[in-house]
């Protein structure tokens, strides 16, 4: 079972990094699904995506702090409403572009509210809780 939770991890880490480059991609949400597959499968891969220099800081922040950064909120946004924009001049029924404004506008709400994390945005340097006490944490869940 182990081997299955790291590939679905370097799955998600994969399509994370994907995210990086193309925008309308998320980055966070599959980032999060990775940590929390490494949690149940490597210490290693675990502490390897939480310490990593580009990868580790929006987990954390989000894991402290439920925060996601400015610039992520920005990128986020524009791409919600790209993706509105595209439905439109694709001529989607009228009752298809209400149901997906009304989503939108929820997943919007959400992540605009959110805080912007510590100082501005940046990320918060680790203190607590350690990888290990995140292991054991998603050990205990199942």
């Amino acid at each position: 079972m182990r081997v299955l939770w790291q590939i679905f991890g370097w799955l998600n880490v994969g399509l994370g990094a994907f995210g990086t480059v193309v925008p309308l991609v998320p980055t966070t949400p599959f980032l999060l699904v990775a940590a929390w597959s490494f949690a149940r499968s490597s210490d290693r891969f675990h502490d390897w995506l939480l310490n990593h220099k580009q990868l580790g800081p929006p987990i954390l922040a989000w894991r402290r702090e439920r925060a996601i950064s400015p610039r992520v909120k920005l990128i986020a946004a524009l791409s919600l409403v790209a993706s509105f924009l595209i439905a439109l001049l694709a001529g989607v029924p009228s009752w298809a572009l209400g149901l997906q404004a009304t989503i939108l506008i929820a997943v919007a709400t959400f992540i605009l509210t959110r805080p912007g994390g510590a100082r501005q945005g940046k990320p918060p340097t680790r203190q607590s809780p350690t990888p290990a006490a995140d292991r054991a944490v998603a050990r205990a869940r199942g």
